[in-house]
């Protein structure tokens, strides 16, 4: 068979690939590895027993829309290196935007403070073990956000794999948050963001090897 012959047989009743497919896999993987985070973090820590008291302070809602920000902005990352060819633009900067704001606030409230205090607001009672709690529970979403990217074609898997890590981390910072008693900027600020970091660093790190093709 001649080599013409074999690529015209190969191209027979192919069909373009919409641009919506690569988005859709990764959502659905990502709305999956949510929930076995939800429900590892339910099994392992709990919810927390006063949720609904803590629910009616507006901190409470500022904790879950840090990383709630964070992970769309992450998510249009992973989407966009999902695809060859297709530019980054505004996408790095809507995942920096929530991290930004949230060390304004945590600015002005230290500003606010008395010096007193400063320790409290900034280690809380859990800082030693809350970056590694977000960090565990991002690992559901990242095993599935990479089994979603693993079928798609990233052409920068170190930066893909980031995107990832980071979308798995912010996912596992919103369910831990659903246990975690903080609730200061300066707390959420620095620990809450080095737990979203964690995966993001692993991520990079074996892009090039899992994502490769």
């Amino acid at each position: 068979m001649r080599t013409d012959d074999f690529v015209a047989i190969l191209a027979t009743g192919t069909q373009p690939v919409a641009v919506s497919a690569g988005r859709q896999r990764i959502t659905i993987a990502l709305s999956c590895g949510a929930l076995g985070s939800l429900l590892l973090m339910m099994i392992w820590l709990g919810v927390r027993r006063d949720i609904a008291s803590a629910a009616l302070l507006p901190m409470f809602w500022v904790k879950l829309a840090f990383p709630a920000a964070v992970l769309a902005g992450a998510l249009l990352s992973a989407q966009r290196l999902s695809r060859p060819g297709v530019r980054l633009g505004h996408a790095l900067l809507w995942t920096a935007v929530p991290a930004i704001a949230m060390w304004l606030l945590a600015a002005w409230v230290l500003q606010s403070a008395a010096p007193a205090s400063y320790g409290r607001l900034i280690f809380g009672v859990s800082w030693q073990v809350c970056p590694f709690y977000i960090a565990t529970l991002a690992l559901p979403p990242m095993l599935a956000v990479w089994w979603a990217l693993r079928g798609l074609a990233p052409t920068r898997p170190a930066l893909a794999g980031a995107a990832a890590g980071l979308a798995a981390g912010a996912t596992g910072a919103l369910a831990y948050a659903l246990y975690c008693p903080e609730m200061a900027a300066p707390f959420l600020s620095i620990w809450y963001l080095a737990g979203m970091l964690i995966p993001a660093v692993v991520g990079a790190a074996l892009g090039p090897l899992l994502l490769r093709w």
